[in-house]
């Protein structure tokens, strides 16, 4: 039998018990088809690059499959008449990797990175930035209309047109 990585992507208005029901229906179908799936990975809801059949978001999952190609068929014949499935892809593999994928790693990597800074310390205090508070800093007050600080005035509309049409 072959082995398999197979990661296929679930509309975003669907329930996580959903995606998991999904999951277990195609498990179903490997599995009375003479295959096996290992680990079962969940991504979780993450943001798409771009737009795939109007949704801007998609649940993730990763399944590790040891089945005969007529298995996987099946499953990729279900998957394309389903229209919770947005995309998947199943690649061939020489052998399964031992532990977490590197999504998994990655989230657990973050996860600790946010949790050895605390809460918001690397950030300074909230509501300042480019739009929060309005602290001018050395630049002083903004002024609105009125006269330049050390420019004259500038001259009228009409006398711009025509100074320039000659």
């Amino acid at each position: 039998m072959s082995l398999y990585e197979h990661v296929f992507l679930a509309r975003q208005d669907l329930s996580q018990q959903q995606v998991d029901e999904m999951v277990a229906s195609y498990k179903g179908v490997i599995e009375s088809n003479g295959g096996s799936v290992g680990r079962i990975e969940n991504w979780g809801l993450k943001s798409l690059t771009y737009r795939v059949k109007k949704n801007r978001k998609a649940y993730y999952t990763l399944m590790d499959i040891t089945a005969p190609a007529p298995a996987v068929k099946e499953m990729e014949r279900q998957m394309g008449l389903s229209e919770d499935v947005l995309r998947f892809i199943t690649i061939k593999v020489e052998k399964h990797e031992e532990g977490p994928s590197a999504m998994m790693q990655k989230r657990d990597r973050d996860d600790r990175e946010r949790s050895e800074r605390g809460f918001g310390d690397d950030r300074g205090p909230r509501g300042g930035g480019r739009f929060g508070d309005r602290d001018r800093g050395d630049r002083g007050p903004r002024s609105f209309g009125g006269d330049r600080d050390d420019r004259p005035p500038r001259r009228p509309r009409e006398a711009a047109v025509e100074g320039g049409a000659e």
